[in-house]
């Protein structure tokens, strides 16, 4: 399938209308001449921008080398009819590409030079035949009465560096206009923003509530109904996800022909997954895919580990097993764009350390592929449930997630999402889309992307990979606010631009609202049930429970989520199934803190991102006790369930 990256919103001038102009590099960062005689003019606002492409060395997938002068100078010549009046772009003899652009939005990315880097990666492409991986790192900064042009080009060259080593096509931007916060956290930070997402999302709304009734303005009649709508809309929500995923998605058939060459990108983390990483190679080299599967482990690690020496074993035994480190990396984005330097399949998974596939994934994922989907995201399922309770909990949550709401929610309005692992994208997407790690769930923010570029994503329950549950209440809430603060982090880039982007139908429209707007707002409308009963109690001298609202929320909580965990159980896999007290077990944690508690982490998350912290904290892992893969896959039942769930 075709995917168009250029942004919807674009401004810019049909190829064959471009009016810009080939200059030096003195060009661009020179102030134009006034005539001191003409009228003064409106300054328009510009930006000096700096592309950097390379290509990687021959002898070192992890370094880079600069594209030749003379491809860099024919790509500038192309790239003029993308240019607007006055606008320029210049080749540097160091193999650089520096542009004086016209600043046409307040966006910190802006949508011109966005576009540009688009169509340097294809002009690129275009002169070189496709022969290398084209990688750009992309900065800007803008020309003010305190910043000249030429201070602009030191700052956008900086910050292409810094884009150079990120490896996901997207502008940063420098400058003394830059404005940059780094508040510190401590203990007391992290108390406050507690108690302001708890008794503060109690105690604040009642005294506004009393307040207000105090000068004669009574809003618990509208605050009622609100929170009416809002259980109503969710209740309605979880029934709608519960009935589509009973009916799961069918495979297509196999394509005529031999399958084609698959990768298989694991990143790690190794000092945090240095316990489970071999195991996990070794998962993967024993898979059974006839197309050939080439493995890539590309990895960063701040200090120098034994399980290095053990991988570099492995490769030297393993022909299809690339180990690749990835020394400049501080994320899983980077390790994942590094790998596609060196990834030779036509579609590659992407999963973390912990991951242990199905056999027979790759083959069935190939039947998606081939039949024109970007990326089909799989189903996890936790292999060390039988470790701990809080393990048992996460494991039906994941079936909750997984079997239920991502393959419902993909039927009830048209398309998936990303979860960062076990999912197969075609190869020509991923190098176009690369995944961003300024957003700490890199997974949902290049899902998005995909889809306001007219991308396709499925969901198959089929597609198994078990993996690992946080082992401490303390891993889990850390890893529940990275993936809370990074949804937000998406809603609030996105939400606007994907509702505003033609390819998107009005049903698709209404899921991505649902999922980037409604799902922010509604753990914080669902506490307001607290202070209207409060103030209820207050305003009639006490409540009786078998007021409207009481009877309401008892239906809500006795109702919809004892469904989903039924319909979970329907649909998870046979494993999860042969433990039903598990999910009885789910269940009641719901009904008594669970939910709330995943509410409380969602409320924090948006005062963290408020705020200006964005703290990542990995995700301890070690090796499972009692969840090898290997003990799970002699059941019988197991080598059928990708075709028992989802054919």
């Amino acid at each position: 399938m075709s995917i168009t990256l250029s942004p919807h919103t674009s401004t810019m001038p049909p190829p064959d209308a471009g009016t810009g102009r080939v200059g030096s590099p003195t060009d661009v960062v020179s102030l134009p001449v006034r005539n001191r005689l003409a009228l003064p003019v409106v300054r328009r606002r510009e930006i000096v921008a700096v592309i950097d492409p390379v290509w990687p060395a021959d002898d070192d997938a992890t370094h880079s080398v600069r594209a030749p002068q003379e491809v860099v100078a024919a790509a500038a010549e192309r790239l003029t009819r993308f240019l607007q009046p006055g606008e320029i772009v210049a080749s540097t003899p160091d193999g650089r590409l520096t542009l004086r652009l016209r600043h046409e939005d307040r966006a910190a990315r802006p949508v011109r030079l966005q576009e540009m880097a688009y169509h340097a990666i294809e002009v690129l492409d275009a002169l070189t035949d496709g022969e290398r991986v084209s990688d750009l790192g992309v900065g800007w900064a803008r020309i003010t009465r305190q910043q000249s042009p030429e201070q602009a080009e030191q700052h956008a060259a900086a910050a292409a560096a810094e884009s150079v080593n990120q490896r996901d096509l997207q502008p940063r931007q420098q400058g003394a206009h830059v404005r940059t916060r780094h508040p510190a956290i401590s203990l007391w930070s992290a108390s406050r923003q507690l108690l302001l997402a708890t008794v503060g999302s109690v105690v604040l709304p009642f005294l506004g509530l009393v307040a207000l009734s105090a000068v004669g303005i009574d809003l618990s009649g509208p605050l009622y109904w609100t929170l009416v709508a809002a259980l109503a809309i969710t209740a309605a929500t979880i029934w709608a996800e519960c009935s589509h995923a009973l009916d799961p998605p069918r495979v297509p058939a196999a394509p005529d022909g031999p399958a084609p060459r698959a990768s298989a990108v694991i990143a790690a983390y190794l000092p945090n997954e240095a316990d489970t990483i071999v195991e996990t190679v070794h998962e993967f080299l024993a898979q059974d895919y006839s197309g050939g599967l080439q493995v890539v482990v590309a990895y960063n690690t701040p200090v120098p580990l034994e399980v290095e020496d053990e991988l570099a074993r492995l490769a030297r035994r393993h022909p299809d097993l690339t180990v690749l480190k990835v020394p400049d990396s501080t994320s899983k984005a980077q390790n994942v764009n590094a790998a596609l330097r060196v990834a030779d399949g036509e579609f590659v998974g992407i999963f973390d350390a912990d991951h242990h596939p199905a056999q027979g994934s790759f083959e069935r994922a190939w039947r998606w592929i081939a039949d024109g989907v970007d990326v089909v995201q799989g189903h996890c399922v936790i292999r060390n449930g039988k470790d701990s309770a809080l393990a048992r909990l996460v494991a039906v949550e994941f079936e909750q997630i997984y079997a239920v709401a991502h393959p419902g929610r993909a039927s009830v309005y048209r398309f998936g999402i990303f979860g960062g692992s076990n999912g197969y994208w075609r190869a020509s997407a991923l190098q176009q889309i690369r995944l961003r790690g300024s957003f700490l769930t890199e997974d949902i923010e290049a899902s998005m992307r995909l889809l306001e570029a007219g991308g396709r994503i499925v969901n198959d329950p089929g597609l198994v990979s078990r993996e690992l549950a946080p082992e401490t209440p303390k891993a889990l809430w850390n890893q529940r606010m990275r993936w809370a603060q990074g949804w937000f982090q998406v809603s609030c880039r996105h939400l606007m631009t994907t509702l505003r982007s033609p390819s998107l139908s009005v049903r698709q429209k209404v899921g991505v609202g649902y999922l980037l707007g409604w799902r922010e707002v509604y753990p914080w409308i669902a506490m307001s049930a607290w202070p209207l009963l409060g103030f209820l109690a207050w305003r009639d001298g006490g409540i009786s429970f078998g007021s409207p609202v009481f009877l309401l929320l008892t239906l809500f909580v006795t109702v919809s989520g004892p469904l989903q965990t039924l319909a979970a159980w329907r649909l998870a896999a046979p494993e999860m199934r042969r433990h039903p007290w598990w999910f009885v077990g789910a269940a009641l944690a719901n009904l008594l803190f669970y939910t709330e508690l995943k509410n409380l982490v969602n409320r924090v998350a948006h005062l963290k991102q408020l705020r200006g912290e964005h703290q990542w904290v990995v995700t301890p892992r070690t090796a499972a006790s009692t969840g090898s893969s290997i003990e799970e896959s002699n059941d019988s039942h197991d080598t059928d369930h990708t075709e028992e769930v989802a054919a």
